[in-house]
């Protein structure tokens, strides 16, 4: 049977069956990360949940939350053309096996090696996730340059469908795919990021550290604007400004733009910064913080630690780009600084650090924002609806 054939086989109605839901994820870490609330609300919802994924340590917590787990071998750093076809047929073969009525891809290589198995596989009911556009679409580079049509004419050839859905996390990442002709404005649906739970953060607090404590928290990637934090903190201790810079996360060996361990321990041995390494307590680290700062270099959905700290209620420095710009109205809830400009982000963040007054209104600010729209269940709810669209 070709896949066009059974594509169309697989859109008439199962009565009597409880539908079954896929999620394709590179890493169970980030499913567990990002996307457990979710699981939970789909299982309540009487969906049978599924997870295929890469595993390393979070099977449990994923099983735990009524989904269960397919391990697969793949990984986000393969781009030979050998681990490419081994992934796709991985993929295929998981989706025979599970025979799912609805699957959702989250980030672009499963977006893009999810939608071909669903082809092939007769999968008709696709949700397409993009947690932003990344570095391809944004950076000036030569490589993102070459990579920029190569990818567009992928995305053209698997988002349009009539039982697809293409879910971003802010409204210029919309716009660019519909622009381009990615897919029909009719099936982009805005969904601003993986939510937070605010029962989880504390709110507005009087931070009585001392000294303040400016704290990042990511995985530790150049494009994170890692450098960019440390290259502040250095600025700002020539002025004599008395704050510890504090580095929260770990280095993602499968992503190319990882930040060596020699160069944080270095930077650690220098003074710069303090670096804590990955943590399980971030609602107490962001209680304990003045500043957040994340000046990442190119756009992204939106930072889910971003999310995190302002629901901690926390003066937020954020870059003026995409995913950032959504959450943050610079000088209402956050300040903005152009991406990779140090000097600016040592400005902004002295400012918060001299003017306590100006960090609590800030704070209080950035909480209110997020309980209005960015809240967990917000998130789940509207994703449940998307669901439904597809599958009716």
């Amino acid at each position: 049977m070709t896949p066009r054939r059974a594509e169309r086989r697989m859109t008439s109605p199962q009565a009597d069956h409880r539908r079954t839901l896929l999620f394709l994820v590179t890493e169970d870490w980030y499913f567990a990360s990002h996307r457990l609330p979710l699981a939970r609300a789909a299982s309540a919802a009487g969906y049978r949940v599924v997870v295929a994924a890469r595993v390393r340590d979070h099977a449990a917590v994923i099983r735990a939350a009524g989904a269960e787990v397919v391990p697969l071998a793949w990984r986000r750093s393969g781009n030979s053309p050998v681990s490419h076809a081994r992934a796709l047929a991985e993929i295929i073969r998981t989706y025979r096996e599970v025979s799912p009525d609805l699957v959702h891809h989250v980030a672009l290589k499963a977006v893009v090696f999810g939608s071909i198995a669903a082809r092939w596989t007769g999968v008709a009911a696709r949700v397409n996730a993009l947690a932003g556009l990344g570095f391809v679409f944004s950076s000036p580079s030569l490589r993102a340059r070459l990579l920029r049509p190569m990818l567009r004419h992928a995305l053209r050839l698997v988002l349009r469908g009539e039982h697809h859905r293409v879910i971003v996390q802010n409204r210029e990442d919309r716009e660019v795919i519909i622009a381009a002709h990615l897919a029909r404005a009719g099936q982009v649906r805005l969904i601003r990021g993986a939510g937070v739970d605010l029962a989880e953060y504390a709110g507005p607090v009087t931070r009585t550290e001392s000294p303040p404590i400016v704290v990042l928290v990511a995985r530790l990637l150049w494009d994170k604007g890692v450098g960019d934090f440390v290259g502040a903190a250095g600025l700002l201790r020539t002025r004599g400004v008395t704050a510890r810079f504090v580095l929260v996360g770990e280095p993602d060996p499968d992503n190319p733009g990882a930040v060596p361990l020699d160069q944080l321990r270095a930077w650690q041995a220098d003074g710069l910064v303090e670096w804590w390494g990955q943590r399980k307590d971030v609602p107490a680290i962001l209680a304990s913080a003045a500043v957040f700062c994340l000046p990442t270099r190119y756009g992204e959905g939106i930072p889910k630690s971003l999310l995190e700290a302002a629901a901690a209620g926390l003066a937020l420095v954020a870059t003026d780009a995409p995913g950032s710009r959504e959450l943050i109205r610079d000088g209402e809830n956050g300040l903005l600084t152009p991406p990779g400009d140090v000097t600016a982000l040592a400005a902004a963040v002295e400012r918060l650090l001299l003017q306590p007054a100006l960090r609590e209104r800030l704070g209080a600010a950035a909480r209110e924002t997020v309980a209005r729209g960015f809240s967990v269940e917000q998130v789940c709810r509207e994703t449940l609806a998307v669901y439904r669209e597809v599958l009716d």
